[in-house]
């Protein structure tokens, strides 16, 4: 896996536990529940990184 695809998929899931965090304090379940999708988002990215990183050795 590239080191810009890790630091990608890492600021995706950062910014989507943001998300999450501010739509639960502010009781707004629209922003809550994209920051869990951005989070869902990363963590399919980062297993198909390691799906192809798995092929090339």
């Amino acid at each position: 896996m590239g080191l810009e695809d890790k630091m990608s998929n890492k600021a995706e899931d950062a910014k989507g536990k943001a998300k999450e965090a501010v739509g639960g304090a502010t009781g707004d379940d629209e922003l809550k529940n994209q920051g869990k999708g951005d989070q869902a988002k990363s963590d399919i990215k980062d297993a198909g990184e390691k799906i192809k990183d798995a092929f090339k050795h």
